[in-house]
């Protein structure tokens, strides 16, 4: 039997799509052609799921699809479709939704705005280059005031990158699911043309990277109250994508660029165009790398295993950074190392001291240093190693005191295989090796060893 598409055509004006089964080859729903397409069929099965009449009396949602379905057996035989008017299924509402399915399935079940491209331009002053407030590897961001004199920031993607639109159709499916007081709103999109853009929440003080590690940064305004407030919302973000919904989220790209800061300096997750959905009865991921270097796990850029660890291991980093005030993207010292090399060199001699921005001014020692050794431990070698969001954030927020003889040496890409052999002799090889594959029950033993209550 030929392979081919078949389509069936009605003079019914409320006729818009029918289901069928031709063969094995094709299953689904297909718009009516033109009005000059052959009015015949060719079949050997076909299914019809209920009259119009009885779509329209109980609502076509409420249709019990299985005790509805009729089987026709039709073999090299030609039948016109002027009969079969009882079987169609009417047109949709053509104002449900302006735009086209096929563009990621974007939806009026979706929980969000869809602007205009007339509108955004004019928000924007014609995307002006003085609106212009950052820019990334897959479009910019301007600064708009919307109709009703909102403040929004307005990222448009670039038209021509085929990457771009994955990370738009992703952005919208994650985070329109999710709400907490430290991820960036997503108010709405356009999706008009070739134009592709996200309307978010506008934040005052930018991306932490430019306020705090930029050229152009005041780290004197970051005082260490500021600086572990921002710490803490960060691993409450993350604990929440992590644990707290139905189907996790694993974000892929947690740097100091993608931390927005709002006129409080209170920290909220953005760009979620890189995040997977994780399902809790999975071990591991395994996918195309994806990230930012500088904060990529070890076990995620060797071998594309992907836990919620690799997210905690990029906060780790983070945490450092934003205690040092120094980017890990780069080297820092005269000896070259990076910085989370620098800050386990400075922990085995004693001087974590050395690491703390001198920006900050008076702060608690006992504190501070508790929050690098965290640091430390989100950048284990091992990702079984690595204590869960929930635990990170209370050794952020609790007087705690850290078991600093589970503390291994972390991770780095550049030494990875001889890391992983040092951090699994010193546990006893209770891991094979340093992907999420290792022992699931030394994970859940570890929330217990890395951190004891201090007593008051």
């Amino acid at each position: 039997m030929e392979r081919r598409s078949v389509y069936a055509t009605t003079s019914s004006p409320s006729c818009h799509a029918i289901q069928f089964h031709y063969f094995s080859c094709f299953r689904g729903v297909r718009p009516f052609p033109s009005p000059s397409f052959p009015r015949t069929i060719f079949a050997v099965a076909f299914f019809i799921a209920a009259s119009a009449e009885e779509i329209a009396e109980r609502g076509k949602d409420k249709l019990p699809l299985k005790t509805h379905l009729l089987h026709v057996e039709v073999y090299k035989t030609a039948i016109t479709t002027e009969d079969m008017n009882w079987c169609c299924v009417p047109k949709p509402n053509k104002r449900e939704n302006p735009y086209p399915r096929g563009i990621g399935g974007i939806s009026s079940e979706k929980n969000i705005r869809l602007f205009s491209y007339s509108e955004l331009r004019s928000a924007t002053d014609n995307f002006n280059r003085s609106h212009k407030i950052g820019r990334g590897g897959f479009g910019t961001v301007y600064k708009g005031t919307t109709r009703n004199a909102r403040d929004v920031a307005v990222k448009v993607l670039s038209a021509e990158s085929r990457q771009g639109i994955r990370e738009f159709l992703t952005e919208i499916d994650v985070i329109t699911n999710v709400k907490h007081p430290n991820l960036v709103e997503l108010i709405g999109c356009c999706v008009e043309g070739n134009n592709r853009i996200l309307v978010y929440e506008y934040l005052e003080n930018s991306s932490l990277d430019r306020a705090l590690l930029g050229s152009n940064s005041e780290p004197a305004n970051f005082t260490w109250s500021i600086r572990s407030a921002i710490c803490i919302g960060i691993a409450r973000g993350l604990a929440y994508l992590h644990e707290e919904i139905a189907s996790p989220i694993v974000h892929r790209d947690i740097k100091a660029s993608n931390i927005l800061l709002d006129k409080n300096y209170n920290p909220k997750i953005g760009d979620f165009g890189l995040a997977k959905l994780f399902p809790d009865n999975i071990t591991h991921i395994s996918t195309r790398v994806a990230g930012t270097t500088g904060y990529l796990a070890p076990e995620y850029a060797w071998h594309g295993q992907l836990t919620k660890r690799a997210d905690i291991y990029s906060f780790g980093v983070l945490v450092l950074e934003i205690v040092s005030g120094k980017s890990s993207s780069r080297s820092i010292m005269a000896d070259d190392k990076i910085l989370l090399e620098k800050a386990w060199e400075l922990y085995e001699a004693g001087k974590l001291k050395e690491l703390v921005d001198p920006e900050i001014g008076d702060y608690p020692e006992e504190e501070v240093l508790r929050y690098i050794k965290t640091a430390l431990f989100c950048t284990q070698a091992a990702a079984a190693r690595r204590p869960p969001m929930p635990q990170v954030e209370t050794m952020l927020s609790k007087p705690i005191r850290i078991n600093e003889r589970e503390l291994t040496a972390p991770g780095y890409i550049h030494d990875y295989n001889s890391t992983v052999s040092k951090a699994t002799n010193s546990s006893n090889s209770r891991f094979k090796n340093s992907t999420s594959e290792a022992s699931d029950m030394f994970s859940t033993v570890i929330p217990q060893t890395v951190s004891e209550m201090s007593p008051r």
